[in-house]
């Protein structure tokens, strides 16, 4: 692969954190499951790639989400949180807030809007990325940190608008394999020179339940997002009333496990390439994968959460009105406005993030269908 070599600072980190998932393979009797191993090269203590220093969202990182590509995705989005926050109760839990621009550009455009909430809540993992959302907001709308708050878990109960924004994608999914009449699991076993290789078993429990409701072709592999479900679940049963938006790249399942798709959606970024190599500089890249929204959709309504809107993020957006923010910036004034239209170009074409990206919303005691699905609802898709 003609990708970028690393410092020698950050190939020593990636040769720590080798070592680390070579013990823990070790200790597991020579095998754990790509989910294990994608657990411990993303969130492992001080060393994965989102627990340790190295930046990773803009244009010095490894890829770029929304929020950094314009702020008038964060102030769009403002407009669907404030319907929210009325329809329940004044408040805002952002999960997994990055760079801290979403937070930013939310809280700005609701002050300005006369409707800030009674509090922010950032569930943030990472020390680093909290340590640069802390920093942003403090240099963008300093006056409104003592309403922002960090937390380590998913509050016990929570009522207000839930926010994720490309946070589905970065937990750890399972990889299976068809091959008639089994289903096997991948797993990581050590490889050559410290190095690591897959190795396949066959799959048991709910990973085999669920692989076999899929009714796969022979010879397809694909991810299943257990953790995922997961995560749905527990956001339901803290959710008294209100709802959660998550943001992310994906399909409806009938889409997702296309025979055409037979090699699954795993992605590797590294210094804004793209590749499929997880086992490459563990430490130093983003692994991820396409997220299954029907069975994101299916979570939330097994949970007792009523499904509020699915559609494309271009769709989204434009019910919420970004043409309208874009407008306030005088067309004739090529230097400011240009900037912008590309920035929104981005953000809806569906060449670039249109389209792929997905806006999925789910609640609890909201009955007002909600602004960014009143044109172009897919649920029925789901």
């Amino acid at each position: 692969m003609n990708l970028p070599a690393p410092s020698e600072e950050a190939r020593a980190h990636s040769e720590a954190l080798a070592r680390h998932i070579h013990a823990e393979i070790d200790r597991s009797g020579g095998w754990v499951s790509f989910a294990r191993y994608l657990e411990l090269a993303l969130y492992a203590p001080g060393l994965g790639y989102y627990m340790a220093g190295a930046r990773k969202l803009g244009a010095d990182g490894d890829f770029v989400t929304a929020p950094e590509i314009s702020p008038l995705f964060g102030r769009t989005l403002a407009r669907q949180v404030v319907q929210v926050l009325r329809a329940s109760h004044a408040e805002v839990l952002e999960v997994g807030a990055g760079s801290g621009a979403l937070a930013a550009a939310l809280l700005a455009e609701l002050e300005s809007m006369g409707a800030l909430p009674e509090r922010y809540l950032i569930l943030e993992l990472s020390p680093d990325l909290r340590s640069r959302s802390r920093d942003a907001l403090a240099a963008t709308v300093p006056h409104l940190l003592e309403r922002v708050a960090w937390l380590n878990q998913l509050p016990p109960s929570f009522c207000g608008c839930i926010i994720g924004n490309e946070v589905l994608d970065a937990m750890p999914f399972h990889l299976v394999e068809t091959r008639a009449p089994e289903v096997l699991e991948a797993g990581v076993a050590p490889g050559e020179t410290r190095g690591f290789k897959w190795s396949h078993r066959p799959a048991t429990g709910e990973l085999l339940s669920a692989a076999r409701e899929l009714d796969l072709a022979d010879q397809y592999t694909t991810e299943i997002g257990l953790a995922a479900r997961g995560f749905i679940r527990s956001v339901a049963g803290m959710l008294e009333s209100g709802a959660a938006l998550f943001i992310d790249y994906g399909f409806p399942r009938h889409e997702y496990y296309h025979p055409q798709r037979s090699r699954g959606t795993l992605m590797c970024h590294y210094r804004h390439r793209a590749h499929d190599d997880p086992f490459f500089l563990p430490g130093l890249q983003d692994i991820t994968t396409h997220i299954d929204f029907t069975a994101i959709a299916e979570a939330a309504n097994g949970s007792g959460l009523s499904l509020l809107g699915y559609a494309t993020q271009a769709q989204f957006l434009i019910n919420c009105g970004i043409t309208d923010l874009l407008a306030e910036t005088p067309a004739t004034d090529a230097r400011a406005y240009l900037p912008l239209a590309r920035q929104v170009d981005k953000l809806t074409s569906p060449a670039e993030m249109g389209e792929l990206f997905k806006v999925f919303a789910a609640g609890r005691g909201v009955s007002q269908p909600l602004l960014g699905f009143t044109s172009g609802d897919k649920r029925h898709t789901l």
